[in-house]
């Protein structure tokens, strides 16, 4: 199967809906790409649009589920592809939609804090956590260790993702 790139540097305009199909987790959201340039006057003038369906699973879920809302401005890499679907009058439609592969914030647009968490699981192990190997007593408040790294691998442990503030 041959499959097409695409990226799409937008806006988030739907709030992000999240959903289980089957054994695997969704979350869809539309997103608008707008042309822009400059007029006669020198002002900036709206162009051409696209708007786009985007589809995030699995893991991409997680993140993208706890960061984005309606408004933010993003950048979305992934495939695009036709859907199609009987509508509730039994006509065959189709839409475009994009199956991400990675989402983030257009820091040329807006500002972010990202952290990092990495969750403890069959794949990454709690010994494996960023931190606890350079420090053996991590944690261990008896000992004079600090609770700051405690307090955030416990965070971890709630949060499987990334977080984004903007």
């Amino acid at each position: 199967m041959y499959e097409t790139p695409l990226t799409i540097i937008g806006h988030v305009v739907s709030d992000p809906i999240r959903r289980r199909v089957g054994e695997h987790e969704l979350i869809k959201f539309r997103v608008a790409s707008n042309s822009r340039k400059r007029g006669a006057d020198g002002n900036w003038e709206t162009g051409n649009s696209l708007f786009m369906t985007v589809t995030c699973w699995d893991r991409l879920v997680t993140g993208v589920g706890a960061s984005l809302s309606k408004g933010l401005p993003v950048i979305v890499v992934g495939n695009v592809f036709t859907s199609e679907y009987d509508d509730k009058d039994g006509n065959r439609r189709s839409s475009v939609e994009l199956r991400a592969t990675a989402v983030g914030p257009n820091l040329a647009r807006c500002a972010a804090r990202v952290e990092k968490i990495i969750a403890a699981g069959p794949d990454s192990p709690v010994a494996a956590r960023a931190g606890e190997a350079d420090s053996p007593d991590h944690g261990n408040t008896e000992s004079g260790g600090d609770d700051t790294d405690a307090d955030a691998a416990a965070k971890a442990d709630a949060d499987d993702g990334m977080a984004l503030t903007a």
